[in-house]
């Protein structure tokens, strides 16, 4: 159990350097690039406007060489640009910057030039949050919008092995809804049985799974034996499984600007991690990213 980013690094932050291309890069991605160059060793490759780039280098004190920066003159092109460096090798992560996700995410799936491991790709969001005890996981925040039985059964088990390589063993997994109880007319509440029915028969060691469960269960066990609930991840639950990308979307961020939060955001499944933040995102949350991917890609 990690209670914050601190704790996560001070833990598990170990192995060698790893080198982390930036797709259009912008003020707030390369302010974070230079403190995790500073302060955890990372290399970096910078795609984008080389002249802008340049310019918020000087503005941050970053000395940077212009063999580290890669000029492109279209969003489109610094996305496939930052792929391709990334699939040949010259780069461990791959980082969003002022860029669509779409637009970073087409370049990341395309059948000849993309780096998907053939297999369901999905979203991360890490939160710190200072009433609840312990890092937070939610998935899918950013990636899979409205995904059906069998994408959520991949979505799940990314999450796992996620929590399993930062050494969890025992990782609490609630699907989530607004009830508890099975109801046709709310298909998340029979996905969340049927995705319980699915993982229990496999019998997914090194975790346990509950749904449908609602949120107030799920963070309190207060709540839970008011409402007399036998849930046995009731008010310390590690990963939130959303029914859809508004969902996770709206609960991250609502947590971010309401409830002083910090949120940290990767894609998991393809063939390197990606840091993947809103573009909104201060650099502190995107430097939170890259201590994610850091810790994946050792």
């Amino acid at each position: 159990m990690f209670k914050n980013f601190e704790d996560l690094k001070n833990k598990l932050l170990n192995g060698k350097s790893k080198k982390i291309v930036v797709s259009n890069a912008d003020l707030e991605s390369i302010k974070a690039i230079k403190e995790a160059h500073e302060n955890l060793g990372i290399s970096y490759i910078f795609v984008g406007n080389k002249e802008e780039i340049k310019n918020i280098c000087n503005e941050i004190n970053l000395n940077v060489i212009d063999e580290n920066i890669v000029h492109t003159n279209s969003k489109e092109e610094s996305a496939k640009k930052s792929v391709e460096i990334v699939k040949n090798g010259l780069a461990d992560i791959l980082m969003k910057g002022k860029i669509d996700t779409s637009t970073l995410l087409k370049a990341v799936v395309d059948k000849e030039n993309g780096i998907n491991n053939g297999t369901i790709m999905s979203h991360l969001t890490v939160l710190e949050n200072p009433v609840y005890h312990k890092l937070l996981f939610i998935t899918d925040a950013g990636m899979n919008i409205y995904p059906n039985l069998e994408q959520k059964k991949y979505i799940i088990k990314n999450a796992i092995d996620y929590l399993k390589i930062l050494g969890y063993k025992n990782i609490k997994i609630g699907v989530m809804a607004a009830i508890e109880t099975v109801n046709p007319k709310m298909p998340e509440t029979e996905d969340a049985q049927n995705l319980v029915d699915l993982f229990k028969k496999e019998n997914v060691e090194g975790c346990i799974i509950e749904g449908p469960i609602s949120l107030d269960i799920a963070i309190s066990e207060k709540s839970a034996k008011t409402k007399g609930s036998k849930s046995e991840i009731a008010g310390d639950i590690d990963i939130m499984v959303m029914p859809n990308i508004a969902c996770g979307n709206i609960m991250s961020k609502s947590l971010v600007y309401l409830g002083n939060t910090i949120m940290a955001g990767i894609i998991l499944g393809a063939k390197a991690p990606i840091v993947l933040t809103s573009r909104g995102a201060s650099s502190q949350e995107k430097l939170m990213s890259i201590l994610l991917t850091m810790v994946y890609s050792n």
